[in-house]
């Protein structure tokens, strides 16, 4: 057993010194406290313990819960009275014992001018350069049995070797312990929990919204967590979103193997493990002992298997595929990310080696083709398992028979019910009139009802089909001249007929090229005008108006190129001498809402103008959040932050806009995006400030680190978390409801 801690937390607004110098050492009665007095850094004596270490804890909790320990591997001893926390003339952090020698150092390499620490309303220890500001060294890289929000949970085996999790060996002793908690190197990645390198326990691979491996009722972390992708030098990591201000913590007991190979755990059943169908215990004394570790074995051989042996077969009969429903997914996978199901199921269908295939909505194809490892049933949630059989163990020839009778009975009942009902119905018809239903008996009645059933059925359409391209391209005949009806502005469009028969048009959007056309004098004064709307609808109508869902999408654009901002569903009327608002229901589009929104449902102007600066920032490098996540592999805000704090500010302009003379110009549009995507809204500017600075030469004042960075949701079917309460595309439901 093994324990996992996440921590999130509020915090209060105090005022405390949360910097280390070098002319001002810390000693064992004397701490560090973040400026919010969340954090405590100091010396501390865990439990009954004979050591000293230097760790953080929460400063307003009685019992002491220590979150990070720096020297776990090299206490100081409780009877030394001089030991010391201080700056090093090489800028390093450094624990002196009583003696002045070194037990811990951060060992940050390279020559600095000066440095200082700082303790952080985060939980995090950081070096900081005092010239250029730069982090040099964080507590956070170096996670110990306690993950929080902003923490970077890595990958096993990477470069760097750091950002994993490791228990305590006791409570009184924090030295790691025989359990680590990171993520697989393997695509895509799973969440492991090694004991002594050896795995387990896993998660299951990542969807885009929650490890497949975890139950749905278990879960409720989907919207908690979020995981980047990877990059050749660390590989994935995951990462604690700010949501509430809760602590939560799971047991792990569960081991991986303990059923062994082709078996299948379920731990509501007496005993626990089963063979899978088509297989067998591979020593039915151990197994009649308790003993599943090693496993099951196939009953039968594969069609294709005594084909390679080159033994003769029967063309009629063939090995075939059993489903297993609400499974935990066996481990060492394979994956094929640009193969559908049918695709997939053909791969397997081919290859005598693949024992399994899975297809998992956000990870496509997945297979097997060694033994299947931890498999386990669940109540509920889970995976479908496709698992190979052989024809023998299908049931096929002992239930051949019985089912050609089953079938055959069924279909004349079927047969005779119909002919009883389209009688009916054309008796009815002549008549003139609508059916009685209190004229059929039992049998007629449910055949009518099921009838009906179905034609409501076929009358139903989701509000919005869906179409796959190659559907499009038949329909408009592969978007042929004839087809043409007329061209736009942004791309031509074509007539198509389904196969129902319905006439449709096709609006096929032009390539890149278009994006000359947005110079920056258009963009400028679609910058402009949209901002002008907005002081407009904060302080110029006669009904104040928050927005709620401003994006581009909702951004109209006349003949002339003039912005008009639009659809006004999810907008909310304010009192003109009213600030603040809540709502308990919390809509809009994921990415351009702000952090108070998203976590207490808090609506201001400032919402407006967070939202405005996640449009700044789109306009000006042409690229839309979501777009932008998925081909740079990082969030946009992030991005944005860094590139400006490096002095990159330039990357973050279209290349159409790089070589303009009004480059100065976009900069500046940047620089007041940053400020409108601070954390905070008393740090954003209203629009009225914001456009103002758009407009002069005065100085701006700088943004500070957006630490709150807006994750990108996959839908899942879950129905938990953010997923429920916003859109995670470019499109918004709009309702209309009394306010």
């Amino acid at each position: 057993m093994t324990c996992l801690y996440v921590l999130i937390t509020s915090l209060p607004h105090c005022t405390a010194t949360d910097i280390l110098s070098k002319e001002s050492p810390i000693s064992l009665t004397q701490t560090l406290v973040s400026s919010n007095q969340v954090y405590e850094l100091g010396f501390f004596n865990p439990g009954n313990s004979t050591n000293r270490y230097l760790g953080i804890w929460f400063k307003n909790i009685a019992k002491k819960k220590v979150i990070w320990v720096a020297n776990r591997e090299n206490p100081l001893s409780v009877s030394d009275n001089r030991s010391s926390l201080i700056i090093g003339n090489d800028g390093n952090l450094r624990i002196l014992d009583g003696d002045q020698n070194t037990v811990w150092t951060t060992n940050v390499r390279g020559q600095f001018n000066g440095t200082t620490a700082q303790l952080t309303d985060m939980g995090d220890f950081c070096i900081n350069d005092t010239f250029s500001g730069s982090i040099l060294w964080e507590s956070f890289d170096y996670p110990g049995n306690s993950l929080l929000p902003g923490m970077k949970l890595g990958t096993k085996g990477n470069k760097q070797g750091k950002r994993l999790m490791s228990s305590w060996r006791s409570n009184d002793d924090p030295t790691p312990g025989n359990f680590v908690v990171g993520l697989s190197a393997e695509q895509p990645p799973q969440i492991f929990i090694w004991r002594n390198s050896k795995p387990n326990w896993r998660g299951g691979p990542w969807d885009g919204g929650k490890f497949i491996g975890i139950p749905e009722q278990d879960a409720g972390y989907s919207g908690l967590v979020s995981l980047m992708p990877g990059n050749s030098q660390e590989g994935a990591y995951l990462i604690i979103n700010f949501l509430n201000s809760s602590l939560i913590h799971g047991y792990i007991y569960n081991l991986m193997a303990f059923c062994g190979a082709f078996a299948i755990c379920t731990n509501t059943n007496n005993p626990i493990c089963d063979c899978l169908r088509g297989f067998v215990p591979q020593s039915n004394d151990e197994w009649s002992k308790g003993n599943w570790t090693r496993g099951c074995v196939r009953r039968s051989e594969l069609l294709c298997e005594k084909n390679e042996t080159g033994l003769a077969s029967s063309k009629t009969k063939l090995d075939t595929f059993w489903v297993l429903t609400r499974i935990k997914l066996p481990d060492g996978h394979q994956w094929f990310l640009y193969m559908d199901s049918d695709e997939c199921r053909q791969w397997c269908l081919n290859n005598c080696s693949c024992k399994a295939y899975a297809y998992v909505e956000g990870i496509n194809c997945m297979v097997w083709t060694e033994e299947l490892m931890d498999i386990k049933q669940f109540s509920e949630g889970g995976e479908n398992l496709v698992l190979r059989l052989s024809y023998a163990d299908s049931g096929k020839e002992t239930n051949g028979a019985a089912l050609l009778i089953s079938l055959t009975t069924i279909g004349g009942v079927l047969l005779l019910c119909g002919f009883v009902f389209c009688l009916y119905r054309w008796t009815t018809y002549k008549k003139g009139r609508k059916p009685n239903l209190d004229h059929f008996n039992s049998e007629d009645e449910l055949v009518l009802r099921d009838t009906l059933h179905e034609d409501i059925l076929r009358e139903e359409s989701f509000e919005l089909p869906i179409f796959e391209f190659k559907q499009i391209i038949a329909v408009t005949n592969h978007f042929s001249p004839r087809n043409k009806l007329g061209e736009g502005g942004f791309g031509a469009v074509y007539k198509g007929i389904l196969d129902d028969g319905q006439q449709v048009a096709v609006k096929r959007l032009s390539d890149p090229k278009k994006r000359q056309q947005l110079d920056w004098a258009t963009r400028f004064n679609i910058i402009q005008g949209i901002g002008r709307g907005l002081v407009y609808l904060h302080r110029d109508s006669c009904l104040r108006i928050i927005h709620r869902d401003l994006k581009c999408s909702n951004i109209l654009l006349d003949e002339k190129m003039n912005p008009k901002i639009s659809d006004f569903g999810l907008a909310r009327s304010f009192q003109i001498t009213q600030e603040l608002a809540n709502t308990c229901k919390i809509v809009g589009t994921f990415g351009y809402m702000s952090p108070e929104y998203i976590m207490g449902g808090v609506i201001s102007e400032k919402s407006d103008v967070f939202s405005y600066g996640v449009m700044l920032l789109e306009i000006m490098s042409s690229k839309r959040n979501t777009d932008f996540i998925h081909q740079e592999q990082i969030y946009h805000l992030a991005h944005a932050w860094e590139s400006w704090k490096g002095g990159r500010g330039i990357e973050l302009m279209d290349q159409a806009l790089r070589g303009s003379s009004c480059v100065s110009e976009g900069l500046r549009c940047i620089h007041v995006a940053l400020l409108c995507v601070q954390d905070l809204p008393k740090d954003r500017p209203t629009m009225t400030e914001a456009v103002s600075m758009l407009c002069s030469e005065t100085e701006l004042p700088e943004p500070k680190e957006p630490l709150f960075t807006l994750q990108r949701l996959s839908g899942t079917s879950s129905g938990q978390g953010l997923i429920n309460m916003c859109s995670i595309n470019a499109v918004t439901i709009s309702m209309t409801e009394g306010r």
